[in-house]
């Protein structure tokens, strides 16, 4: 039981993701950014879309649901508390339940605060994280519906997943993040580090997708909001982590 990761540029800025079940040749498109994009990818591996997984409701991550759906039949599994805004859902899911990719099985993790129905698929077996708009490496996203405390606690439960576990997620902003990271956590070897290696792909024209999570615990500021250096930064030392969480999140939408 194994699968292959297909990654490639969709849009301005966002990432694709096909995966592919290799034992029943089963293929999801990881959300719809822009069916044109899917298509090419889906040509070149020689792969038919079966499935599509859908993290959140936002347009640039749904919007070519139709067109697929039309096109492949797919089955479309997407978020059960935001059934209300995406269309031509076929199964819907929340924290705690499983999904099944032929031989491969995703557990599912709510991870709300970009929206408040945002979930995350995890491949315990292949160790591959696909977290869309609610951990990017060395940030996460914007806190559109969100409050700070049910974000923390999201974040909180990915940072529990296993150190070698590889994480896809929705966009390249991993250097502007990188650039605020290092601006409120300086001193940090694991963030300059991780900092340098990012401007070298970038330099280079790679993506800096996917990401290590047991390094992007020891660099990324949203992971360590119970960090007290971090506390310190902000005034708020003793403070709740959720309350310095809410203080990163902010520095990093004015940065």
């Amino acid at each position: 039981m194994s699968v292959i990761v297909d990654v490639f540029g969709a849009r301005s800025d966002n990432f694709g993701y096909l995966v592919h079940d290799t034992a029943t040749g089963r293929t999801a498109a990881i959300d719809a950014p822009e069916a044109a994009a899917i298509r090419t990818a889906l040509q070149h591996r020689g792969w038919k879309l079966t499935d599509i997984f859908i993290t959140h409701h936002h347009l640039d991550h749904v919007e070519a649901i139709p067109e697929l759906k039309a096109e492949f039949g797919a089955r479309v599994v997407g978020p059960r508390r935001e059934a209300d805004k995406i269309a031509d859902l076929d199964e819907l899911v929340g924290g705690g339940d499983k999904v099944t990719l032929g031989e491969t099985v995703f557990d599912v993790y709510d991870a709300p605060g970009h929206t408040l129905g945002h979930i995350v698929f995890h491949d315990k077996a292949g160790k591959h994280l696909f977290t869309a708009d609610a951990l990017f490496s060395l940030g996460v996203g914007r806190m559109f519906e969100g409050t700070p405390g049910p974000m923390w606690e999201g974040v909180k439960a990915l940072r529990e997943l296993p150190d070698d576990t590889l994480v896809y997620c929705g966009h390249e902003y991993t250097e502007s993040n990188a650039k605020f990271a290092l601006s409120i956590d300086p001193d940090n070897a694991a963030l300059q580090a991780r900092a340098a290696e990012v401007t070298a792909l970038r330099a280079a024209g790679k993506a800096t997708i996917p990401f290590n999570l047991g390094e992007d615990k020891a660099a990324n500021p949203f992971l360590r909001a119970d960090d007290p250096g971090l506390a310190k930064h902000f005034g708020l030392e003793g403070a709740d982590a959720a309350e310095v969480f809410a203080a990163i999140r902010k520095g990093k939408d004015n940065f």
